[in-house]
C-alpha cells in the first residue's frame, strides 16, 4: 500500500515537472508587448510564480519537458 502511494506520488512529481517545465518555456517564448492587458497580467503571475522555484527544480522542470519532447519526437 505504501509503494503504491510513493509511486503514485512520483508520478505526480513527474507530471508537475513538466507542467511546470512546459510553462517556463513558454513564458521564455511569448512576446510580452503583444499581449492584451488580462494575459500580460496572468503571464506576470505565471512568471513570478517560477521565480519562486529553486534552481535545481526549475533545472529539472526544464529537462522533464525536453526528455518529453525527445520522446515525442
Amino acid at each position: 500500500m505504501l509503494r503504491d502511494e510513493v509511486e503514485m506520488l512520483m508520478r505526480e512529481r513527474d507530471t508537475l515537472l513538466r507542467v511546470t517545465g512546459a510553462a517556463a518555456a513558454f513564458v521564455a517564448e511569448i512576446d510580452s508587448s503583444s499581449l492584451a492587458a488580462e494575459t500580460l497580467q496572468a503571464a506576470e503571475v505565471l512568471a513570478e510564480s517560477l521565480n519562486h522555484l529553486s534552481e535545481d527544480t526549475l533545472r529539472e522542470s526544464l529537462e522533464a519537458v525536453k526528455a518529453h519532447i525527445d520522446a515525442m519526437a
